[in-house]
């Protein structure tokens, strides 16, 4: 899977060895993504049984950008994450206040189309989730529970959608075999085959890295960021380098009493070489967390 051209922060010097890419550092001149806001929270809030676990988060998150959320564990990145597209709802004791938009739909209201924003908004766990099928019925059945039923359309999507992740030549002479007998770089990138089947406008990624080798790992960050400016991405990471790497925003959050909340939000320029509270330099050099 060649990125060179396919990235405009690619180095033409690049290794050839997967996941150790050179990074071209971004321009002060242009935005690194497009500046439309795409997701927007305001004075955001998720509470577990009565506890707060998340207090009065407000960003904004660009159409097309690749935002890094960071922090030590237990500061809420997940819930956060995980609010975008209602997974909440499904945690008993579970309360979100505030306010969460995407677009101009109202994430949090009583009326919002769950099986619509959920195919919006795609998410990818820190473990491949795979269903005990084969790898067909794996990328099928998002499609047919949507109600897809004609074969030629499911082949096609299924056959583009793995060229897309860089399965194709890998699984397309066995795509009856069981998905859980690929390795387990394969089954994340076929994990996210399987959310892109459905044509997501955000994908959730919830350290999708962390549980894998180092060139598996290399493999699934490559491919997230081939994914860059088709869709708007936030991944969850404890990696700072790889946050670094590839990140074009950071959200920096951290625990105060039990309670996480937002306390930086900028560009992975500003934030890695101008970080503008004391905690965030902190926590990037390794002194905090």
């Amino acid at each position: 899977m060649d990125l060179t051209h396919s990235h405009p922060r690619l180095s033409p010097d690049r290794p050839e060895k997967p996941g150790v890419h050179t990074w071209v550092p971004y321009s002060s001149k242009d935005p690194c993504c497009e500046p439309i806001a795409h997701i927007q929270a305001k004075d955001l809030s998720i509470a577990y049984h009565g506890q707060p676990a998340l207090e009065q988060v407000s960003l904004e998150i660009n159409r097309g950008c690749l935002t890094a959320l960071v922090g030590p564990s237990g500061c809420g990145k997940t819930s956060f994450l995980m609010s975008i597209n209602r997974l909440t709802d499904l945690i008993a004791g579970c309360r979100v206040s505030g306010t969460l938009h995407l677009n101009d739909m109202d994430i949090l209201s009583s009326q919002v189309d769950l099986l619509n924003l959920r195919r919006t908004v795609g998410m990818i766990f820190q473990k491949p989730t795979l269903f005990p099928f084969s790898i067909r019925h794996n990328l099928e059945l998002p499609l047919r529970e949507h109600g897809m039923r004609d074969r030629t359309r499911l082949g096609h999507t299924m056959e583009k959608t793995l060229q897309q992740v860089g399965l194709w030549d890998e699984v397309k002479d066995r795509l009856e075999h069981p998905a859980q007998a690929l390795s387990g770089g394969q089954q994340q990138r076929l994990c996210l085959a399987r959310a892109l089947m459905l044509s997501p406008d955000v994908l959730l990624l919830d350290e999708p890295c962390s549980a894998l080798d180092p060139l598996s790992s290399g493999i699934v960050e490559d491919l997230i960021v081939s994914l860059r400016d088709q869709y708007t991405v936030l991944i969850v990471t404890h990696n700072l380098a790889q946050a670094r790497r590839i990140a074009d925003h950071v959200a920096f959050f951290w625990s105060f009493h039990g309670v996480g909340r937002l306390v930086e939000y900028g560009t992975a320029q500003s934030m890695f070489d101008n970080p503008k509270h004391e905690l965030t330099t902190a926590y990037i050099s390794g002194a905090r967390g």
